[in-house]
């Protein structure tokens, strides 16, 4: 257990190529795979390690996520001591500028009682084992650690993403960005592990000196200060920058090998616990490769679906390959093809909307001013 490890989820995605879901809420408390968040993964998979004490450091417009997180209850961080702390008041977008967040924070690491930190983003999808990082960092006596994953679609997939520029196995030579030119990449996960004492001299020195505004800008710029090294974590990995990604994410989940993988074969994935009844299917319906979460009323034709809690799909209406966030209302007869459903959207009788594989069209609900 990472008893001497704190964690810190930085809330600092650059949101613009997926605004149609996070105009009114941030990108780690958009629904994902029918019953989650995306923050859970990343906050799972730091509870799961045993580690007790994390800070999410957040950006306004975040009614939404301080709603989900609650007082931290589903990953076991409701305490009196530690447990979850989210920090979000700050005039400063950590797009942009995540030091200073941190340094008007300072106290927070000051006083924590653990020797190690580990910074993460929300929008990594993956289900990882903190405690083999924890240790390849301690055994390799690297002042910094980044976690890495080898990708062979780097061309179609983590546009934007950084990218590793890996000598000697682990050693870092220099820190890029994926434009899509490649099929393979080291796609770093912008996941850092080091001492709290250098995470804190690293912020300090970047406040002092002006150079960087950004904690992972100051790590790349100094590999010839601090010895860094690269941890390859091989397993499934999805960013979820892009509208693009949103929806492949979504899709990989009804992938039989993907959804044990993140789900079931290693350590569980928690979110917010919701008391409804079960799903009911009529007689009429049909459902066919599709997560649907409790408390829908299924009479149609669902097929290769995420849907959310819930929905309403009526008698005659066909859906196929469409994410379907919670609270809607799919009418009679109804046609949707590669579609996405913001919250509280209700689509007439007989409609039919298509979008494409690789452009999902976003259907939005109207929101009183």
């Amino acid at each position: 257990m990472l008893k001497n490890y704190m964690g810190i989820i930085n809330l600092d995605e650059n949101e613009d190529r997926i605004r149609e879901l996070t105009r009114h809420r941030p990108l780690a408390s958009v629904p994902i795979a029918g019953r989650y968040r995306i923050i859970d993964f990343i906050l799972s998979n730091m509870t799961n390690a045993g580690i007790d004490n994390i800070g999410i450091f957040t950006k306004m417009n975040s009614r939404s996520l301080m709603d989900h997180l609650s007082n931290g209850r589903p990953w076991d961080l409701n305490r009196k001591i530690e447990g979850l702390r989210v920090f979000n008041f700050s005039e400063n977008d950590p797009v942009y500028d995540d030091i200073h967040n941190f340094s008007n924070n300072m106290e927070y690491f000051t006083y924590s009682r653990q020797q190690y930190v580990i910074v993460a983003p929300s929008y990594m999808i993956c289900n990882i084992d903190y405690h083999k990082l924890a240790k390849y960092h301690e055994d390799s006596e690297n002042d910094i650690t980044i976690v890495y994953k080898k990708v062979n679609d780097a061309d179609r997939s983590f546009y934007k993403c950084d990218v590793l520029n890996i000598y000697n196995g682990d050693r870092i030579a220099s820190v890029g960005e994926n434009i899509g030119t490649y099929k393979e990449a080291n796609i770093c996960m912008e996941t850092y592990v080091m001492k709290k004492e250098l995470f804190m001299e690293i912020v300090y020195d970047c406040v002092r000196t002006g150079r960087c505004r950004k904690l992972k800008k100051a790590i790349y710029s100094s590999l010839d200060r601090y010895s860094v090294g690269a941890y390859d974590f091989v397993g499934y990995l999805k960013c979820v920058n892009s509208l693009y990604s949103y929806y492949k994410a979504n899709m990989d989940f009804l992938n039989p090998r993907v959804n044990k993988e993140i789900f079931f074969d290693q350590s569980p994935i928690y979110t917010k616990t919701k008391d409804e009844s079960p799903t009911k299917y009529t007689n009429d319906s049909h459902v066919v490769n599709s997560i649907v979460a409790s408390g829908c009323v299924i009479e149609g034709y669902v097929e290769n679906c995420v849907i959310s809690r819930k929905v309403h799909i009526a008698k005659g209406a066909v859906l196929k390959d469409c994410i379907i966030l919670q609270n809607c209302e799919i009418g009679p007869n109804a046609k949707l093809s590669n579609i996405i459903t913001d919250k509280y959207v209700k689509i007439e009788g007989d409609k039919e909307l298509k979008g494409d594989k690789d452009i999902p069209l976003v259907i939005e609900r109207e929101r009183n001013l």
